[in-house]
């Protein structure tokens, strides 16, 4: 049991930065240290021995009690805000004794103050007004401050600084103030832009360093504070490295090996929060890539919800052509047949496919000719040669499913592609890595390869591989004698292009729709084309400058043989056919260099 009185209860050390409560040496101290305590006030299992005037005087919940019941000895304060130190620093108050409010105890005051009805009904310039001075004018112009007056809410006090309003005004400030800074930061930005000198490391010298004392705030909070700048217009770039810097600061111990545990159960409330916080779709071209990849692998790994990593997936795939493959390269959690989760690959190629189908019947519905490239092709040749890596990289995984892997080469559309032999790659890895494949499964993989999409040197490679099928390997020989039946005859694309744009005349009894579909696809056609005649132009460009090269090294190494052998067959020739049809020697010449 604690006695206070005059002695235990002296005054304490003011801050002079601090305003102060009470009366020191007061009246009414030195009246009740000389006067016996006439009630016991119970608060967490320890007793206080005090007087019932300075109570009364100023607790409206107090005299309520004593009023009840004059003789009344022994009152219990059950859920005491902030417990016995902050009851201790109320009953200075009620006898008078200073004290500093600071940002450490102004909310446990408040809400004890609240508790105990202090207003100014039963006497001026009560502890609630007291508090709400420091509140509004220190606490709340702060964001510093702000931040850690509402960690205090959580850690102490919970519902009952909510319901005094402590955390929403909190939350508010902080938003309000956070703006303010950031139009501070933006006019000195503007002030060293004028400066051509300026270096981009002196820019980046101004840094959102508000963002820094956000970080310690608990899930929920942040997240109520990040709807609020929201609200307050604060800059879609400053909310994403917010998000970004809190979920590598609160995921940084992240462990895979845990599980079941409280951390996993907080971390993984953590990732679905932060999900949720990032902006909308329209504006999604703010937030990494990089960034949401981890976030879909440390939501798998532990377990998040369904609609969290469905909507991370969605998001990737609006942003897909920028991916790396490293970042494709998703374990599977939990360890199921194969190494990597190919079905969340799946997913994410299925969303992308969806949105370019959704991009295609907005631009049909706007009636927009100039989007007629749009989505960009280069973007779609990106995916395509990404997946095919992506393919090259599981297909060495002894335990990945062939219908799975069969799925995901499905999926890809053809124009995707300029040329098969990345595809081809991965198919004949994943042959050599599964040679228990039956003869139909094997004809299966290699009925996806086109073989006219075949390098010359990928098809050099085909014909001598003894894991593909006989029929692939025909099918190989055949295009190569297509092609250079092709070559010698010269054409190699005209025909295709020419069919492409006869194709591509809309028909009368096709609705505008369906006509502005078929269009498209016959743009894709023709750009694929374009592009894979640019690559055969440039093997061709290749092959003509290795030729002129070994020439010239022949010449430069030889030319005296060379020279001695021409000399003499000229001069066997002459001597055979001197003066007789000089014609047809022209005319063998030509045929000898025709046949070089």
């Amino acid at each position: 049991m604690k006695m206070v009185s005059h002695n235990n209860l002296r005054a304490s050390s003011v801050s002079p930065a601090m305003p102060t409560l009470g009366l020191s040496n007061s009246f009414a101290t030195r009246i009740f240290s000389e006067i016996a305590e006439d009630i016991t006030v119970v608060v967490d299992g320890e007793s206080f021995l005090l007087h019932k005037f300075p109570l009364v005087a100023k607790c409206g919940k107090i005299r309520g009690m004593v009023g009840k019941d004059v003789n009344l000895s022994t009152l219990e304060l059950a859920g005491f805000p902030g417990g016995v130190p902050t009851f201790e620093l109320t009953m200075k108050f009620c006898y008078g004794i200073n004290f500093p409010i600071t940002t450490t105890n102004v909310a446990q005051l408040y809400c004890a103050a609240e508790y105990l009805e202090m207003t100014e009904e039963y006497k001026e310039d009560n502890l609630i007004a007291r508090t709400e001075v420091f509140l509004s004018n220190v606490v709340l112009q702060s964001l510093e401050s702000s931040v850690e007056v509402l960690t205090m809410c959580r850690d102490s006090l919970g519902r009952i600084a909510e319901e005094a309003g402590i955390v929403e005004r909190c939350v508010e400030a902080i938003a309000s103030n956070a703006l303010k800074e950031q139009l501070v930061s933006g006019l000195s930005r503007l002030e060293y832009d004028g400066n051509r000198s300026v270096s981009p490391e002196i820019e980046s010298t101004f840094p959102d360093w508000w963002v820094e004392d956000l970080l310690m705030l608990p899930i929920d909070f942040f997240k109520r504070v990040v709807r609020a700048m929201e609200k307050t217009a604060v800059r879609q770039g400053s909310i994403v490295v917010l998000v970004i810097r809190y979920a590598q600061s609160s995921l940084k111990d992240f462990d895979r090996s845990q599980s079941g545990n409280t951390s996993e159960t907080e971390q993984r409330m953590v990732v679905e929060t932060l999900v949720s916080l990032l902006p909308s779709s329209e504006k999604s071209s703010w937030v990494p890539l990089g960034f949401l990849f981890g976030m879909l692998k440390i939501a798998m790994a532990l377990g998040s919800d369904v609609a969290c990593r469905l909507e991370l997936e969605k998001r990737i795939a609006s942003h897909l052509e920028m991916a790396m493959l490293d970042d494709l390269l998703i374990p599977s959690v939990p360890a199921s047949e194969s190494l990597f989760d190919v079905d969340c690959i799946h997913r994410i190629l299925v969303n992308f496919l969806q949105q370019i189908d959704e991009d295609e019947r907005n631009a049909c519905g706007n009636n927009d000719h100039n989007t007629l490239s749009s989505p960009c092709h280069g973007s779609l040749l990106k995916v395509g040669c990404l997946v095919d890596a992506y393919l090259a990289k599981i297909a060495a995984d002894p335990y990945l499913s062939f219908h799975k892997f069969c799925a995901l080469i499905e999926l890809v559309p053809d124009y995707f592609r300029v040329m098969d032999d990345s595809l081809y790659r991965a198919i004949d890895v994943y042959l050599k890595a599964h040679p228990m494949l039956t003869e139909h499964e094997c004809n299966k993989l290699c009925k996806f390869v086109d073989c006219d999409k075949l390098s010359e040197e990928a098809c050099h490679h085909a014909a001598q591989n003894d894991r593909l099928p006989v029929q692939m390997i025909v099918r190989v020989l055949y295009a190569e004698q297509v092609r250079l039946k092709n070559s010698f005859s010269g054409s190699s694309g005209e025909g295709f292009v020419s069919q492409k744009f006869s194709s591509g005349i809309p028909s009368a009894s096709m609705s505008p729709r369906d006509n502005y579909a078929s269009l498209r696809r016959e743009n894709r056609e023709l750009k694929l084309e374009i592009s894979r005649m640019r690559v055969r132009l440039s093997e061709l460009e290749k092959e003509q400058m290795l030729i002129k090269q070994r020439t010239m090294d022949k010449s430069a190494n030889g030319g005296t043989i060379l020279g001695s052998i021409s000399r003499g067959f000229r001069m066997f020739s002459s001597q055979k056919g001197r003066g007789n049809r000089p014609k047809s020697t022209n005319k063998s010449r030509s045929c000898r260099s025709r046949r070089n």
